[in-house]
């Protein structure tokens, strides 16, 4: 392998540039981040920036235990992958062989499709965020949510949505398979064999433990609350604590892998997924895989209440980085393609081309609605490129592919979603309808009403109280003051979503709950002029039904 030239291999120089990178969590009075960087097996850069500890004013470390949040999929895709070498499980066989009490329904996914994210169940802690907020769901809930479903979001391998269920799912399969608790066989046969001794799987953050760093969100008066995900049981979804040494050790691994798994196992968690239609997605088993900037990178972010990170490789140049925060207000991902940017230097290509607002100014503000399923996407001005919004979710920017505009599933994980620009051609004025694709599945969206009506006007036939049957829980929509709210009382507490019209027919959704980045679209459903019902449509919740009650 040719040593690649770069300013942390040219010695102080390289270690100041980093510095900088991380100059605005470089603080003693707020929480910060950890970050370590390697290149050809050789320990580059691994420090710690700003407070463990904000309540006790302790400072992050190398040493620092932080939660890697969805970084840990990965290692629970292995310990699958490790129990078929074992002859203990087959991953193309349905999940229901080894958790038959799961409903029959017209979803019936393979193992494997739920480490894709293709096998079209609905995800439990999504559920439980509608149904509940951010009341801490006790052990054996995502189960319970999961065999109360009557419907699932999609047929297995048509489509992909990013399903924290699936990785739920898998580490009961596991656990069902090996005999043992899931935590004790990520234990015993990954971490143990691998030296990764300050690495381990914590359930709950009401749990303690050794030199664990506390998760912090940011209040709007500037100072800060602690996180805590409402779960109890965050298992291979997302439920790793480790450190910057355990987790390079590990990049280093699934590069060159030698000390566990076969030839054929690390080749499987690699794989691309493809769907029915023949679109190949960027993700293996539990890894996101893709070109960025002429390199291929190997990665997956994760996201804690109070706390996120990215693991990343670019295998062709030996360069791994980690990245892991405990509440600092930056985005791991963004930092860790800056320091790609840095080490890498002329031996990348251009940044993707985006599309200029001003060349779609058209479109900006404009909404879309797909009548035959209720989709909704919007597009925005985003930093002066044109941004697309997909079910009510914040606008991300479109990159320029050519043929279409389009939003990668590493990006949103969903889609991917794209655009064709041919239809957008020389555009003066919105056009009233235009076809978008997600999954590589086309349809014909309508522009919705500008202005939308008011909300007072439009939500009057809402109002009233439902039933759902999928979350067990009961959900009234009124009037408080003079914004029109979702209130849904699940079995745990209460979800308040504020609604903004659309149209006459169609919603906006979002969660009070910054934290839970819960946002959707409901679709009214109509007998005889009167409102019977409704549906609700989240990025990893598609149609769920609402019945009037009253």
């Amino acid at each position: 392998m040719t040593e690649i030239s770069s300013p942390a291999v040219a010695g102080n120089s390289g270690t100041t540039a980093l510095d900088a990178l991380f100059q605005a969590v470089n603080r003693s009075d707020a929480p910060g981040l950890v970050a370590g960087v390697a290149q050809h097996g050789k320990t580059l850069y691994r420090r710690g920036f700003g407070l463990a500890s904000v309540e006790l004013g302790v400072a992050n470390t190398p040493g620092t235990r932080m939660r890697i949040g969805s970084s840990s999929k990965h290692f629970t895709c292995l310990a699958a992958l490790l129990l078929a070498e074992d002859g203990e499980l087959d991953l193309d066989a349905s999940v229901r062989r080894y958790i038959p009490e799961l409903p029959s329904l017209d979803a019936e996914p393979s193992l494997r499709q739920l480490m894709t994210h293709t096998g079209g169940y609905r995800c439990h802690l999504d559920l439980g965020f509608i149904a509940n907020g951010m009341a801490i769901q006790p052990e054996g809930f995502g189960l319970a949510m999961q065999l109360r479903q009557s419907t699932a979001n999609f047929t297995p391998g048509t489509s992909a949505l990013y399903c924290n269920s699936g990785y739920h799912l898998l580490s009961q399969v596991i656990a069902r398979a090996s005999g043992m608790p899931f935590e004790q066989f990520l234990q015993t046969r990954i971490f143990t064999p691998l030296g990764m001794l300050d690495t381990t799987l914590a359930p709950s953050d009401l749990q303690i433990h050794r030199a664990m760093a506390t998760l912090h969100l940011a209040q709007a008066d500037g100072r800060w609350q602690r996180g805590i995900f409402p779960s109890e049981e965050v298992l291979g979804e997302g439920g790793i604590i480790s450190t910057l040494d355990d987790m390079l050790l590990w990049l280093a691994h699934l590069r060159n892998p030698k000390a566990l798994g076969s030839a054929a196992t690390w080749a499987q968690m690699t794989t691309l997924a493809t769907l029915e239609n023949g679109t190949t997605l960027p993700y293996a088993l539990g890894l996101m895989r893709h070109d960025y900037r002429g390199v291929e990178v190997i990665h997956h972010a994760g996201g804690v209440i109070g706390g996120s990170s990215q693991i990343l490789t670019v295998p062709s140049h030996e360069l791994d980085v980690v990245i892991m925060t405990n509440g600092a207000l930056v985005n791991p991902i963004a930092l860790a393609n800056q320091i790609v940017d840095l080490l890498l230097g002329d031996v990348l290509g251009p940044p993707a081309s985006k599309p200029s607002t001003e060349c779609f100014q058209a479109l900006v503000g404009t909404r879309y609605h797909a009548p035959g399923d209720g989709r909704v996407i919007g597009f925005a001005d985003v930093g002066g490129t044109l941004g697309l919004s997909f079910l009510n979710s914040p606008a991300l920017p479109l990159a320029d592919s050519g043929d279409t505009l389009c939003i990668g599933f590493q990006t949103l994980a969903v889609g991917p979603l794209s655009v064709p620009v041919g239809q957008l051609a020389e555009l003066q004025q919105a056009p009233a309808s235009l076809t978008f694709s997600e999954g590589g599945q086309a349809a014909v969206f309508e522009r919705l009403p500008e202005p939308p009506p008011s909300v007072a006007q439009a939500g009057a036939a809402l109002l009233g109280h439902y039933h759902c049957l999928d979350l067990d829980a009961d959900a009234w929509v009124r009037f408080d003051g003079q914004t029109l709210n979702l209130h849904v009382h699940g079995a745990l507490g209460v979800s308040v979503m504020p609604l903004e019209a659309l149209s006459t027919e169609v919603f906006s959704m979002k969660s009070q709950v910054p934290a839970l980045s819960l946002f959707g679209i409901i679709n009214l459903e109509r007998q005889e002029g009167r409102v019977t019902g409704f549906s609700l449509d989240t990025l990893r919740t598609r149609h769920l039904h609402f019945q009037r009650k009253d």
